[in-house]
């Protein structure tokens, strides 16, 4: 599970085994380390993000600061993203 960074004590990564056929883009979050049922939030298109889940539990007011953060860095997101799974996204 790559962290891509953190924010505050949250930390943002990918879960390594996506399975076949992968999802779209997407990252976890968790509190202090990567977990395997981290909340899960969407990149679209147009880079906004949209909550998948919240397994977590992290609190909206804090998620949403999350979701600001992860939006102005989406880009750089799906950069890491077809790094780590060795395809094009045709959402970058």
């Amino acid at each position: 599970m790559p962290q891509i960074f953190s924010i505050g004590s949250y930390v943002v990564y990918f879960w390594s085994d996506e399975g076949e056929p992968k999802e779209p883009v997407h990252v976890h979050v968790a509190h202090g380390r990567p977990q395997k049922n981290g909340t899960k939030i969407w990149i679209t298109k147009s880079m906004h993000c949209i909550v998948a889940h919240n397994k977590s539990k992290i609190p909206m007011h804090i998620l949403n600061d999350i979701m600001s953060v992860i939006e102005v860095r989406a880009m750089y997101i799906c950069s890491e993203w077809e790094k780590h799974f060795e395809e094009i996204s045709y959402y970058c």
